[in-house]
């Protein structure tokens, strides 16, 4: 049955205002326990330091305070999500800017409805061993890739800004093997590796990398990674959306506040996770978990922004239209009051 919307919002809003009162007063709710809805989220890739926020409210028990029995899902391609997402596998799903409007290109009804970092962690790298001084530095030089082609599009506009072309230099597509290719001497640079991730481990290295992100370089800025919903989804019941993402923001904000906690958590959802990288990539992945933007919401998405990427989009042949930008994301579901479309 289809509910209307605003009873959806006050109910939300009772319920969480409920489950944190009994919270503050000690008390364990053990009603909403016993009835907390199920929901299912499909990351982006293996638990990482992207999604302290997300184990560390789970592990705080946020989530089930919020009603909700969330059960977390780790994808065999990360193309995957979105696929899920559209064919009602999955109730939520992280994934990339660019998916997103992909996505909306091959008729996929889905929707960005918040953002877990609101900036772009893709970096071109190289170490400052190999001489590289910068983008012009490339010339003649080999740059391995992960093969996205919307990356690729990144790399030629990067190229355009220092006068060169994809002819300039060789390409190698790696894979997820952009570490070993650039510690390997197979390439003098990469491009898809993220600064807090594959930056963090070259630095622990002691290998002294270059990182640049590539906003820095001349692509506009977009939302590295958000989370995404079915828009049918939305429109017959979005009061556990609206909760998830309250109870995020409350686990991503106690991540920030103790960093050894949100990493005991992320290695307890991952032991295959390295505990002194963690803890350093931790570390620098806290600060870029969605800070408050202009006094905006935990999630917030900038429309503008977004029309500016999508107008790179097309012109870089990745995309044929220009959707409304209400068409690809939403920021009514985002705690807060008064939220701007």
């Amino acid at each position: 049955m289809k509910r209307s919307p605003i009873p959806a919002i006050a109910l939300a809003v009772a319920l969480l205002a409920l489950v944190v009162g009994l919270a503050a007063c000690g008390e364990k709710s053990e009603d909403v326990t016993a009835n907390a809805q199920p929901l299912s989220l499909t990351l982006d890739f293996y638990p990482n330091p992207d999604h302290a926020g997300i184990y560390m409210a789970q592990k705080l028990g946020y989530f089930e305070e919020a009603g909700l029995d969330v059960d977390v899902h780790t994808p065999s391609d990360p193309a995957a999500p979105i696929k899920l997402l559209a064919a009602g596998q999955t109730d939520l799903a992280i994934s990339y800017e660019p998916e997103v409007l992909l996505a909306k290109e091959r008729g996929l009804d889905v929707l960005a409805v918040g953002a877990l970092v609101n900036r772009p962690l893709t970096s071109m790298i190289w170490l400052k061993k190999s001489g590289i001084k910068g983008v012009g530095g490339l010339r003649g030089k080999t740059i391995a890739t992960a093969g996205i082609p919307y990356q690729d599009a990144y790399l030629k506009t990067i190229l355009g800004r220092a006068n060169l072309s994809l002819a300039d230099i060789n390409v190698v597509n790696v894979g997820f093997g952009l570490l070993p290719a650039i510690l390997g001497g197979r390439a003098e640079a990469m491009l898809g590796g993220f600064s807090n991730v594959e930056g963090v481990d070259l630095r622990l290295r002691g290998s002294d990398p270059v990182i640049t992100p590539v906003d820095q370089l001349g692509v506009p800025s977009y939302n590295e990674l958000v989370l995404v919903a079915q828009r049918k989804r939305l429109e017959e019941d979005s009061q556990q959306i609206r909760l998830f993402i309250a109870a995020l923001a409350r686990g991503t904000a106690a991540a920030a506040k103790n960093p050894a906690a949100a990493t005991k958590a992320l290695l307890e959802a991952n032991p295959d996770l390295d505990p002194k990288l963690t803890k350093a990539e931790v570390a620098a992945t806290l600060p870029l978990l969605n800070p408050p933007l202009n006094g905006h919401p935990y999630g917030y998405m900038d429309p503008a922004a977004w029309t500016r990427f999508t107008g790179w989009m097309r012109d870089n042949g990745l995309i044929s239209a220009l959707p409304p930008t209400a068409s690809v994301l939403s920021n009514a579901y985002l705690p807060g009051d008064e939220i701007p479309e």
